[in-house]
């Protein structure tokens, strides 16, 4: 597969730089909660979802296998790729290779936008089946609000229907969209997954979702180091003061709210880190001072297109 351009990386929301660690490497250490300890949100129909998974975005080939099979092998069980990511069969590779009870671990796949319609979306979940090597996903969305939505959704409707698929749901979805989407919708979305970060909070579009019932899973939680998280001076103070890292307290202040979230790296030693965050709490004083810190922005204009 050719490698992504800098042009898609863009209109997907990332930047083009690799993601090997990135800014957070400059991170202290801090020690890790078991990962026994990961908890699940219920879906509204039900199935539960670990409130911290593992995303792949960039992890190709036999980075992403061995990225993905790390992350298996400290606990994670929520593995999050796309079509467009050219990962599929890496990650489901790994999870063969992993030896755990494929019910145990709760796959995210997306649709494509230039997938979209009824039948190109049937044929497109086909595909993801196949590469991943499984037959069924525990959630599938559609990636982005484009193309012929009410196609895909009605696809997407039968296959849940069809025991194919266990939850589905969108992404990127703002709250008009999801308005427009439920005007012919007969399932609603289970999930909506979202750009949230401290530097866009994105407050009324989690009121949004939860009112219709609709779990909302935070993509790009450390907005990839822009605007220099982890070096703010308000999350490091609140790291500090619960030593713990500021990428830890930003996971956490997502999980308070709500907010399931996906975190990436192909660091171990992230990785671990990662999922330290459930042996602290953050009070209401820490809870307000990274409110604050909201722009009510998007750090990622380049691709929101409509």
């Amino acid at each position: 597969m050719k490698k992504l351009t800098g042009k898609l990386l863009l209109l997907l929301g990332l930047s083009a730089l690799p993601f090997m660690g990135l800014a957070q490497s400059a991170k202290t250490t801090a020690s890790a909660a078991p990962v026994s300890a990961i908890p699940a949100v219920t879906l509204a129909n039900g199935v539960k979802m670990p409130v911290l998974g593992f995303g792949t975005f960039t992890l190709k080939g036999e980075v992403g296998e061995k990225s993905v099979a790390a992350a298996l092998s400290l606990g994670y069980r929520l593995v999050d790729t796309a079509a467009i990511y050219g990962n599929e069969e890496a990650v489901g590779a790994a999870i063969k290779k992993s030896g755990i009870d494929r019910a145990s671990i709760f796959i995210t796949t997306k649709l494509w936008e230039s997938h979209s319609g009824y039948e190109n979306a049937k044929k497109a979940f086909e595909v993801s089946l196949k590469k991943l090597g499984v037959d069924y996903v525990d959630l599938y969305l559609i990636h982005w609000p484009r193309g012929d939505i009410k196609g895909s959704w009605k696809a997407m409707e039968e296959l849940y229907e069809a025991g194919k698929i266990r939850a589905i749901g969108v992404s990127n979805f703002e709250p008009e969209q999801l308005a427009e989407l439920m005007k012919t919708a007969r399932i609603k979305p289970m999930v909506n997954q979202i750009e949230s970060h401290p530097f866009f909070q994105q407050q009324k579009a989690q009121e949004a979702n939860e009112k219709l019932g609709i779990q909302v899973q935070a993509w790009s939680p450390f907005a990839q180091g822009r605007n220099g998280l982890f070096t703010n001076p308000v999350l490091a103070a609140i790291a500090k003061k619960h030593n713990k890292t500021v990428a830890q307290v930003t996971l956490k202040w997502l999980v308070q709210r709500g907010i399931a979230t996906i975190p990436r790296t192909s660091e171990r030693a992230e990785m671990q880190e990662n999922l330290g965050i459930f042996d602290f709490e953050l009070d209401a004083a820490d809870m307000k001072k990274i409110a604050g810190l909201d722009t009510n922005t998007s750090l990622f204009s380049e691709w929101r297109r409509k």
